[in-house]
């Protein structure tokens, strides 16, 4: 099989960063001078990021990072792409490379939850006295989860301790193993599981995109896609079947095709066939589609006549 011409690169590690300002600007002129697309995020803490560039740039940058002391030791998951994944390059100043906003922060390198390979993994996964806990949003899970995963009612990470604080009727005295898209929000979600009290806590290291490219497992118990935060929004995990888990969010049809909110003060994600999105002015709800700043009205050219017109046919 022909190696396709661009890759990207998913990547992270906790490390201490000294002026992490000035390291995201120096960073910043790297990438563009190599000729990376991208979204970095630098914190003292360390760095995270998903960068996207010919085999020939990738491979300058992963060399350029490794010759890092701090950085020698990092793993880079690789995806092959036909192009791009990304419009720009930013690299932006964080306080933290996963938002928990938690009042005492925990160091995933002095307290994390045991990691798991994919097969141990896909062993606790068929575990009856497992609970399994998705530790990402809920747009996520709803393109795609491991089988018989807990979904979070949450729309960012931030919310999940407070989640699992409403809910720890559900999780106490059990066995939780949790998992995310490339393991950095379980390094700190897991540690602080172990801080609130929770004995038994693992975690997917490497995250889904390494599970999916176990040659043992080959993703299996995957069912969807796997919500990524590039141009291909859902990537495929499971080699040996696929199965759609995604609905529309108009008909209930298996959908995976994630469209956002027209209403920009709503902006939610939404699964949306085409015809849906058209018919229902890529809006989510009533309020939405007569906001008076709703995108696609704006986008399509639609005068008030016509957004009256298709607002009458939704009604009826």
């Amino acid at each position: 099989m022909n190696q396709k011409p661009y890759r990207v690169l998913l990547y992270y590690m906790y490390v201490p960063i000294e002026n992490p300002e000035e390291f995201a600007k120096e960073h910043l002129d790297l990438c563009n001078e190599i000729g990376l697309k991208g979204r970095i995020l630098v914190a003292a803490e360390g760095i995270n990021g998903t960068v996207s560039g010919t085999v020939e740039q990738t491979n300058q940058y992963t060399e350029v990072m490794k010759q890092d002391p701090r950085f020698a030791d990092m793993v880079f998951k690789i995806d092959e792409a036909d192009e791009h994944a990304f419009k720009k390059m930013k690299v932006r100043h964080r306080k933290e490379l996963v938002t928990l906003r938690l009042e005492d922060d925990v160091n995933p390198n002095e307290l994390t939850g045991k990691y798991l390979n994919p097969n141990e993994f896909y062993e606790r996964l068929q575990d009856e006295d497992t609970i399994v806990l998705d530790a990402r949003n809920d747009y996520e899970y709803d393109l795609g989860h491991f089988r018989g995963a807990i979904r979070p009612d949450i729309r960012n990470f931030r919310d999940l301790p407070q989640w699992v604080r409403d809910n720890k009727d559900v999780l106490e005295d059990k066995k939780i193993i949790t998992y995310c898209t490339g393991g950095i929000r379980c390094e700190k979600f897991s540690g602080w599981l172990l801080k609130e009290g929770f004995e038994d806590v693992a975690q997917l290291h490497g995250g889904i995109v390494t599970y999916g490219k176990d040659p043992e497992v080959q993703g299996q118990l995957w069912d969807g896609q796997l919500y990524v935060f590039d141009e291909r929004i859902g990537v495929p995990v499971n080699q040996k079947e696929h199965v759609v888990v995604g609905r529309d969010y108009f008909s209930g049809e298996p959908c995976e095709r994630y469209v956002n909110c027209a209403n920009p003060e709503c902006n939610k994600k939404i699964l949306s066939s085409e015809d849906n999105e058209h018919k229902y002015l890529r809006s989510c709800s009533h309020e939405c589609r007569t906001h008076p700043r709703n995108r696609y009205v704006a986008q399509h050219g639609l005068t008030d006549e016509e957004v009256a017109e298709r607002l009458q046919k939704i009604e009826n």
